[in-house]
């Protein structure tokens, strides 16, 4: 366990691109966000009353109150207060650190409490961790439901993504969805097979975990997987608009980046009419982009536990939360505490890798248990394809009681409007 441990952290370190403290004053290195530099200060949002450029009242360039360059109080480059560098406490981030600005990590975050175990053939038994039975029951989903396409959007390459789903699908007695029987594809943010990005160990394990819970949500669904270029929101972004010109129904996209003055230059690789867009709300306890987008819904953790049909869900406390700095309030998020700017979560399902779900993939030693906001996005993406009307986050808030509120009655800012309770609010 403790070689796993180590291997682990070893390989995430390396492999994350955009790893590391948040530069002072850095800029955006893609070329949408360089054309905007010169946009008028008019663009951008100050935010709450009483809130300065900076964020809400008492809090500097770098965030909250006592909040250093690297983000929450007390957190270092290595992550929260209590984590070690390999990541929450019991559990270790596949990306570790912060990004750089204008870079996105992923958000997946994997239980240490459960050994890994690498055997493709494991009893449905002793796989640890939870089944696609047990989201489909907490979450009322109809999956039986035909879908249409989903599309998985993540950075870099993942080599043993179709075999890897193969063990998945087939340990739970789900259809084989292949690239030879045209349930699975895979192409570059260009959308070409063939020529993939570079390989990437900690993006891998990513890839592995959303194709596994679109799976799991929706197993008559077919999936496109986009692997962009890079970590760089453009190509992330890049990516999202060869999904939509791809035809997917419903667009994931697991992971985050740090707010920036000039993040709503990327709105327009989200905003795409007819599909609906998911975002993982991050996993460092604040608001980030493209969650914080007007156009993508928002998805917040939770701590999931029960069987059958009994099931209880608890807000996870590291889930990414709060109001945005730059993205102004939309008409339709009225009942989100923040007066000014957008509030960061929309809904919300199981987040906390302690009770986190069953995912497989070979390069991190086959079977794990997985948790982050990385497992929401796909969910709630293939949930959306299962609905038959794919909608953007205003339909949810104006149809709230299809969804059980999490931490209290109402909106809360770590959870939302809630868990689904089956596909009506989608």
């Amino acid at each position: 366990m403790k070689a796993f441990v180590v291997s682990l952290a070893l390989i995430a370190l390396a492999g994350c691109a955009g790893a590391g403290t948040l530069p002072s004053g850095a800029r955006h290195p893609g070329a949408l966000a360089q054309a905007a530099l010169g946009r008028a200060a008019s663009d951008t949002v100050t935010g709450d009353p009483g809130e300065t450029s900076a964020g809400l009242p008492g809090e500097t360039s770098a965030g909250l109150p006592g909040e250093t360059s690297a983000g929450l109080p007390g957190e270092t480059s290595a992550g929260l207060p209590g984590e070690t560098s390999a990541g929450l406490p019991g559990a270790s981030f596949a990306c570790p650190g912060i990004p750089s600005e204008g870079s996105a990590n992923c958000t997946l975050a994997v239980n240490l409490n459960v050994a890994p175990n690498p055997s493709a053939n494991l009893a449905p038994s002793l796989i640890p961790g939870l089944h696609p039975a047990d989201l489909q029951a907490a979450y009322a989903l109809p999956a039986q439901n035909a879908g249409g396409t989903v599309a998985v959007v993540d950075a870099y390459d993942d080599s043993t993504a179709e075999a890897d789903l193969a063990v998945y699908r087939a340990a739970f007695g789900l259809p084989p969805c292949t690239s030879a029987n045209g349930c699975f594809r895979k192409v570059n943010q260009r959308g070409q097979t063939g020529s993939y990005p570079a390989a990437n160990a900690a993006w891998s394990q990513e890839i592995a975990l959303d194709l596994d819970m679109v799976s799991a949500a929706c197993p008559r669904c077919s999936i496109v997987l986009v692997e962009a270029d890079s970590a760089l929101m453009d190509d992330l972004g890049a990516s999202v608009d060869t999904a939509a010109a791809l035809g997917a129904r419903a667009i994931s996209n697991s992971y985050y980046a740090v707010e920036w003055s000039h993040e709503t230059v990327e709105d327009a690789h989200y905003r795409h009419d007819g599909v609906a867009i998911t975002a993982s709300s991050g996993d460092r306890g604040y608001a980030s982009y493209p969650a914080a987008s007007r156009y993508v819904t928002a998805v917040g953790g939770t701590a999931l536990n029960g069987s059958g049909g009994a099931w209880s869900e608890s807000p996870w406390q590291y889930t990414g939360h709060g109001c945005s700095k730059y993205v102004g309030k939309p008409s339709w998020q009225a009942v989100a505490p923040c007066s000014r700017t957008r509030s960061a979560v929309d809904i919300a399902l199981v987040a906390d890798p302690q009770t986190g779900v069953s995912t497989f993939n070979a390069q991190a030693g086959g079977w794990y248990v997985a948790g982050g906001t990385s497992v929401g996005a796909p969910l709630a993406a293939a949930a959306y394809a299962l609905s038959g009307r794919p909608a953007s986050p205003s339909y949810s808030y104006a149809n709230a009681a299809a969804f059980r509120p999490v931490g209290g009655s109402g909106y809360q800012s770590v959870t939302g409007l809630g868990s689904p309770a089956g596909v009506a609010g989608l």
